[in-house]
């Protein structure tokens, strides 16, 4: 898994948010913020051979054993195949890598031609996005990271044709439900008909933006909600406060209890009792389930104002 702060730092050191550069560990999520920031800020701009590798080479340029910013050259037969030895599943074959440079040429031309004002213009953004990145997926150009590429080429593609930077995670969604992405692209790739593969991936961008509507919300909650008890905290409740928070708009799994109180600040149980009592009744946080020893709680955002 990456590490959600190293790419949130990434993404603020290219955005120039950071005074001073912070150190990023994770290098792949280095790769991933560099590469979520120059999708968006070259959104408008065509497509071309030198921005696939230049974003392949972000993205994976810290791997020793691949061949990056290039399309792959193996003799072998791209497979996605599953099974054990023997009883092997092949569910694609890409075109092998002699045809590569052919192929990715005549995508590249339709991605341009299909864009606003091209010349077999798509104006509908959902459709042009599905058909981008199944058209790219099919192909499997690179030897790595063709699924997180494929997906910023239809991110490209939807803020293209809206005219903006669109503000959603298609990765984040189809990470969610990985399977019935799978099952969606194996059965496109294995039939001229797309009508489902395009129904899959525009249901798949409309929970990507109401996704992100909602995490939208939840930070200006978040926000207003620190406003509001600004130096009302002491530094064990701030320290919870926030672990709640970052838990993000789903909530802390499972409520906050006494018992994680005193794991996460690594006070005694008189502390942790009376720390949340102090909390509730200022209204930070509101008691859920039982009473008692399993008396759970969650942050009371429903407050007035927010």
């Amino acid at each position: 898994y990456l590490s959600r702060q190293d790419v949130i730092s990434s993404i603020r050191n290219n955005l120039g948010l950071n005074p001073t550069l912070l150190n990023v560990r994770d290098k792949k999520a280095k790769g991933i913020g560099t590469l979520m920031v120059d999708v968006r800020s070259s959104y408008a701009e065509p497509l071309t051979i030198e921005k696939l590798f230049k974003w392949h080479e972000m993205l994976l340029g810290h791997e020793k054993n691949l061949t990056v910013g290039a399309w792959r050259s193996d003799q072998a037969p791209m497979q996605v195949v599953s099974g054990a030895y023997g009883k092997e599943k092949i569910h694609f074959e890409a075109p092998p890598s002699a045809s590569l440079a052919k192929e990715m040429k005549q995508f590249i031309a339709w991605f341009n031609a299909t864009g606003p004002g091209g010349k077999k213009e798509i104006k509908k953004a959902p459709l042009r996005s599905a058909i981008a990145h199944l058209y790219f997926e099919s192909i499997h150009p690179f030897e790595d990271g063709n699924g997180r590429i494929g997906r910023a080429i239809a991110e490209k593609a939807l803020s293209q044709t809206v005219g903006r930077p669109i503000l959603l995670s298609l990765s984040r969604t189809i990470e969610a439900d990985k399977k019935a992405y799978y099952n969606a692209l194996e059965t496109a790739q294995r039939s001229n008909d797309i009508t489902s593969w395009v129904a899959y991936f525009v249901k798949t961008t409309l929970a990507a933006q109401l996704q992100a509507e909602q995490l939208i919300d939840y930070i200006l909650k978040k926000t207003k909600y620190f406003d509001k008890f600004r130096g009302a905290f002491n530094d064990r409740q701030l320290k919870v406060i926030q672990e709640m928070l970052d838990a993000g708009p789903d909530g802390f799994v499972g409520g906050m209890s006494a018992q994680k109180y005193i794991s996460i600040v690594k006070t005694s149980k008189a502390t942790a009792t009376r720390d949340l009592q102090l909390l509730t009744e200022m209204g930070a946080i509101k008691p859920i389930g039982g009473g008692g020893r399993s008396t759970r709680y969650e942050l009371n955002l429903a407050l007035a104002g927010l």
